[in-house]
């Protein structure tokens, strides 16, 4: 596994977009609304790295109660795989509780899943399946 993204939950997602490209140098990959799990998500591309900025769409949710009066929140670390559903069937064998035993739609065209934190020593874990797909080819950058 290597790190696919680490994922920022925000208060002002435009604000916080500015400061990551014109500030730190980043390039915005994407920008979409995933209803299913209730943000406006932002994909930057740092090197080789990514960071994902997720906006609650409802301040009454679980991510938005989660970043609480912060103006950003670190959310949770994603680790690519390359077969999630072989991965949630290993990790639920060995008796790792998972918050998702089906991966689901995520941002980007990804499959993803999460750990849940009393099994990771209280970090928020991700299992993400890219699409066949590089992230930032949306961009027409391919690195």
């Amino acid at each position: 596994m290597v790190i696919d993204h680490v994922a920022i939950v925000v208060k002002d997602l435009d604000a916080t977009v500015r400061f990551y490209t014109q500030t730190l140098g980043f390039k915005e990959v994407f920008r979409e609304v995933v209803y299913d799990q209730g943000v406006e998500t932002v994909g930057l591309k740092a090197g080789e790295s990514f960071v994902e900025l997720l906006l609650p769409l409802d301040e009454s949710s679980p991510v938005a109660r989660y970043r609480g009066d912060a103006d950003a929140k670190l959310h949770h670390t994603a680790y690519r795989v390359a077969d999630i559903e072989t991965k949630l069937a290993e990790l639920k064998a060995a008796g790792v509780r998972l918050i998702d035993e089906r991966p689901r739609k995520g941002a980007h065209g990804a499959l993803i899943a999460f750990l849940h934190p009393k099994a990771t020593g209280g970090v928020l874990v991700e299992l993400c399946q890219r699409s066949t797909a590089p992230l930032d080819s949306a961009r027409g950058d391919e690195g």
